[in-house]
């Protein structure tokens, strides 16, 4: 059997991100639009509720201008992932994968208005993902919507996820996958997936990509966090 849904954007999605992010660029030097500010297909974020006395402090990694580096948010990789009880090497490389498209807030929003079922964050998360996420967590009160403005958020939730894939996996497997691949090709394709490839099945070419460009990250991944 080969599993062959994958999340990932193909090339020609890629370019139209790319000149999208142009055309917003162009349009706010022009004076189109006030600095700072992007259209906006969902309500106005709201201000993120204050931690409760038990929960740690959030790191400061809220999204900014210019170009993203994922080894930026290393510090957060390795909070979150402690907390998580996952790998901060896999988290970070996962972050590189994910880094393909442009991670500007009012970008990500107006790609959005575009094509609604988008993901947001660094991480690129889906919305019903998150929500599935954030259940019973310390970020539980916490909006899917945040997730372009709030780095660190996105970080954690993805995080939390990767942990929720590692307790379905069974104790042994069929397939030629270390735990760290199936936890990788279960964030790009699915739990269902994930298990799927677990009891033998072949990914398809795209998950395939996405595990080549996994192993393509893992030392940069590993010279970001330390290990």
């Amino acid at each position: 059997m080969t599993v062959t849904r994958s999340r990932r954007r193909g090339p020609a999605v890629v370019l139209v991100v790319l000149l999208a992010a142009a055309c917003y660029g162009a349009v706010r030097a022009a004076g189109g639009l006030p600095s700072g500010s992007a259209p906006r297909p969902v309500p106005a974020v709201p201000s993120p509720s204050p931690a409760s006395p038990t929960a740690p402090a959030r790191p400061s990694a809220t999204a900014t201008a210019g170009p993203y580096d994922p080894a930026d948010q290393a510090a957060q990789v390795r909070l979150r992932a402690g907390q998580a009880g996952i790998s901060a090497r896999l988290l970070m490389a996962i972050l590189y994968n994910e880094s393909y498209k442009p991670h500007e807030p009012g970008l990500e929003r107006a790609w959005q208005k575009y094509k609604p079922d988008a993901a947001f964050g660094i991480a690129n998360m889906h919305r019903t993902t998150y929500d599935a996420t954030k259940k019973d967590r310390d970020f539980a009160n916490r909006s899917w919507d945040e997730l372009p403005d709030d780095r660190d958020l996105a970080v954690e939730a993805a995080a939390w996820y990767l942990h929720d894939l590692a307790a379905v996996l069974p104790a042994q497997w069929a397939g030629p996958y270390s735990r760290n691949d199936l936890l990788a090709l279960g964030y790009n394709t699915g739990q269902g997936n994930m298990l799927a490839f677990a009891r033998g099945a072949t990914p398809g070419s795209q998950a395939r990509s996405y595990l080549d460009e996994l192993h393509a990250h893992w030392a940069e991944a590993g010279r970001a966090v330390g290990s």
